[in-house]
């Protein structure tokens, strides 16, 4: 006997009312399918950060060892741009780590707490679908 589409859509709604919470499933696949596209747009933004970090601390050693030209207005400008985007999270680091004469470490810094944060973020999105043992490994 040849199954209908109206005899298709009763059996999976019996199917839906059967499973432990009912509507409730349909409800979370949503909530996790927006959740996951949170959880790349914010790993896309930390790659993002990743490689403004590392042209700010290429453009201002370059700039500190007389290889580009501050005066200029595009060198100005860009560095101006990428040192306002970076400046804050570098900020607080720099009071940490101690005077290393001419040395800046901070950017490296950063870098690693930002690779750190990337390879959690998989975790946490599993420990929030309920992969719990996964977070602590």
């Amino acid at each position: 006997m040849p199954a209908t589409r109206t005899h298709v859509k009763q059996v999976a709604a019996a199917s839906l009312r059967t499973r432990p919470g009912g509507t409730r499933f349909r409800r979370r696949i949503k909530d996790i399918s927006v959740l996951s596209t949170l959880f790349y747009i914010v790993s896309q933004i930390l790659t993002l950060y990743y490689w403004v970090v590392i042209l700010s601390a290429v453009m201002a050693t370059l700039v500190s060892f007389g290889v580009l030209d501050s005066r200029n207005r595009l060198v100005w400008t860009v560095g101006d741009f990428l040192a306002r985007l970076t400046e804050p999270a570098l900020r607080p680091i720099r009071r940490v780590l101690p005077n290393f004469g001419g040395l800046d470490l901070s950017p490296l810094v950063l870098i690693l707490v930002i690779v750190v944060i990337q390879m959690m973020l998989p975790r946490i999105f599993g420990a929030i679908q309920g992969d719990i043992q996964g977070l602590f490994l």
